[in-house]
């Protein structure tokens, strides 16, 4: 798309975006756009362009890179079953779940445990959600079908701290962000204060001291929905995907994990990336990888027109994707190179 027509899709989301923050419905945001060499990034609200975002489920991809990451270098392969690194994974079918179940959303773990708010109410730490991972009961049997799984991200990142003795925050920045040049961006705080991040709009009724904003969820660093980032850091890991340049993770490994690897199952999957269009919006081709956040966030790459979107929000996905998110992808998406 020649750089004039980006810049008018630009400002027509611009004005979407800031007709709700004007409205009192969003707080801060932030839209990152890049199309062919040509890029834009505008922040709106009490927003700046470099101001860092609870991300929540673009998350997940990052910790299936770390996963990969072990897998290019033979540590691991994704065939391996679940239970070889975490023996209290068993009984109940438990046993045959493998690495690439947890990072396909075909493990039968559910997305989250039953007794998840009250483990958040606890301030419990990662490692009582995984020791009660390893004892919930499937929904299916293992590969039977699609369904979405935090817990089996959590399980990825449990193995890959067994198998590196490196805590998850540190292995990812380490395999991850600093190679990608992802400055902003850290799994859990990574040392900064909560106030120099966007704070979630958390409903009053809903506020306290296991919340989005709190020093407890922003600490824990939930490779599933913990990482904090920039738009521009977001989009440099997609750009990550959309290039075979560097060697922070194989070409193949790229490939693989943007590619469709559930099938004919619905709703379709990478390692750890959404692939259904439609996730995205109307606009984008078949193509196209990436994940949205239910703090109210989206993101993702579109092979067909090398268009990169990001778009931060502080709104929650149930009250901004389909009046801001998906809106604002189609006028970006629709456009054609």
């Amino acid at each position: 798309m020649p750089a004039p027509e980006l810049a008018e899709r630009v400002d027509e989301a611009s004005r979407l975006i800031r007709a709700q923050v004007d409205s009192g419905e969003v707080a801060a945001a932030v839209l990152h756009v890049r199309r062919a060499g040509h890029e834009s990034s505008r922040a709106f609200g009490t927003a700046r362009v470099d101001l860092p975002f609870l991300i929540a489920s673009p998350t997940k991809p990052m910790t299936a890179s770390c996963v990969l990451w072990l897998r290019d270098r033979r540590e691991l392969a994704l065939s391996d079953r679940v239970a070889r690194y975490l023996p209290a994974l068993r009984g109940d079918q438990r046993g045959a779940i493998t690495i690439r179940h947890l990072l396909t959303h075909t493990s039968g773990l559910p997305d989250m445990l039953p007794e998840n708010v009250d483990l958040r109410r606890q301030h419990a730490p990662l490692s009582e959600f995984v020791a009660r991972t390893c004892r919930t009961a499937l929904l299916f049997p293992p590969g039977d079908r699609v369904s979405y799984q935090s817990m089996g991200i959590l399980l990825a990142a449990a193995i890959v701290e067994k198998v590196t003795g490196e805590a998850m925050p540190a292995f990812m920045a380490r395999t991850v962000f600093e190679p990608l040049g992802m400055r902003h961006s850290s799994l859990g705080l990574g040392g900064r204060a909560i106030a120099a991040t966007a704070p979630c709009q958390v409903p009053d009724a809903e506020r306290s001291d296991w919340d989005w904003n709190s020093a407890y969820w922003r600490n824990l660093g939930a490779p599933w929905g913990g990482a904090h980032a920039t738009a521009a850091d977001l989009a440099a890991f997609l750009d990550g995907f959309a290039s075979t340049d560097g060697e922070w993770l194989s070409v193949a490994s790229r490939r693989e994990m943007r590619a469709i690897q559930t099938g004919a199952m619905r709703p379709r999957f990478g390692l750890g990336w959404q692939r259904d269009p439609a996730d995205f919006g109307a606009a984008c081709s078949a193509e196209t990888f990436g994940h949205f956040g239910s703090t109210g966030t989206m993101a993702w790459h579109d092979p067909a027109t090398d268009t990169t979107f990001v778009l931060l929000t502080t709104r929650p996905a149930t009250a901004s994707k389909a009046s801001l998110l998906l809106p604002a992808s189609d006028i970006i998406g629709r456009a054609r190179a």
